[in-house]
């Protein structure tokens, strides 16, 4: 009776710490502030079990978390709940191409200090693209893959055109002085709330997304860029893995108010879009697909996961594409 209860007193505790084995969460890291741990979630796979960790990086006017409001909405706990370890960062929401890369960079750093992780997966929508792109080519050895959501690798003519109205003569520098103004401090306050605080700079940064600013950043980092128009790039590049996909919907879903904003905004595209990006300006690597029914904002199943319900669901492709990198040995 003693050996019985003695093995069954021993068979709850390998039961209790497999349950405890089986929760996890994602962190949420800065520059300054270092990497924070979420609330609990549960770990019911291994689908998503990457060899190394995934690491987020947000576009323009982003941030990792403020409040209820993530960014990547709903992404990261079900990568999680996968068996992936998922670090989501947080770089200025307007700034140029390099200062955000630098940014990003620190951070990655750290989180190879903390995790004693030898490699990271980085992941980065919009303007997030130029960022892991950067860091890809500052430490190759450090970096498995890079996945490229929505990138504006060549730019955007929305871009261009809201750098054109900035330059009208008498107008132009008085409405750019005031909406960088706006934005700034817009953005420097949900720095701030979201525990960061960014020195911002809207004029930097949308000239970064201009045709002529991302053709200055490709010259010093053309990694995985494709040599014509509209193809792929190389896939593999100083032992860096370069996919991407992206998306040319607009009115997705009738209940998110910002599906007619993308759609005006699209308009000024000459091709398939998502609405701030072109189809084939986002190819970078291998295109994992670049015409699924999302806008801009479906891309990170924004806003609130109101996204097309005759798609496939974005937090899906992320997972596939976890589970992509887990067969591959990343």
């Amino acid at each position: 009776m003693k050996h019985l209860l003695t093995t069954s007193a021993f068979t709850l505790s390998l039961l209790a710490s497999a349950m405890t084995a089986q929760a996890a969460s994602y962190k949420l890291c800065s520059v300054a502030g270092g990497c924070t741990s979420t609330g609990s979630i549960s770990v019911t796979s291994n689908y998503t079990q990457t060899k190394y960790p995934l690491v987020f990086a947000h576009g323009m006017a982003g941030f990792s978390k403020v409040g209820p409001a993530d960014y990547w909405y709903g992404i990261p706990k079900d990568l999680v709940a996968g068996g992936s370890s998922v670090y989501v960062t947080q770089v200025a929401s307007f700034q140029s191409s390099e200062v955000r890369g630098e940014q990003l960079l620190s951070q990655v750093q750290n989180i190879l200090a903390i995790s004693g992780a030898a490699k990271v997966n980085l992941i980065g929508h919009s303007h997030g693209n130029q960022s892991i792109r950067y860091v890809a080519a500052a430490i190759p050895a450090k970096v498995s893959s890079v996945t490229g959501v929505g990138g504006p690798q060549t730019g955007s003519p929305v871009a261009d055109v809201i750098k054109g109205v900035t330059t009208i003569p008498g107008l132009g520098p008085i409405t750019a002085t005031v909406l960088s103004g706006a934005i700034n401090g817009f953005f420097l306050m949900i720095d701030a709330i979201s525990g960061q605080g960014y020195r911002q700079d809207a004029l930097a940064g949308m000239d970064s997304l201009t045709t002529k600013g991302a053709a200055a950043f490709n010259v010093k980092y053309p990694q995985a860029m494709p040599a014509t128009k509209c193809a792929e790039g190389a896939y593999t590049v100083n032992g860096v893995r370069y996919y991407s996909w992206s998306g040319t919907g607009h009115l997705t879903n009738v209940l998110d108010i910002s599906d007619a904003a993308l759609a005006a905004s699209g308009l000024v595209i000459p091709e398939a879009n998502d609405g701030l990006v072109g189809r084939c300006s986002s190819h970078l690597g291998q295109v994992i697909r670049d015409d699924y029914f999302m806008n801009h904002l479906d891309e990170v199943n924004q806003i609130f996961g109101l996204v097309s319900i005759f798609e496939t669901n974005p937090v899906s492709v992320y997972r596939q594409q976890a589970n992509r990198l887990k067969t591959a040995g990343y």
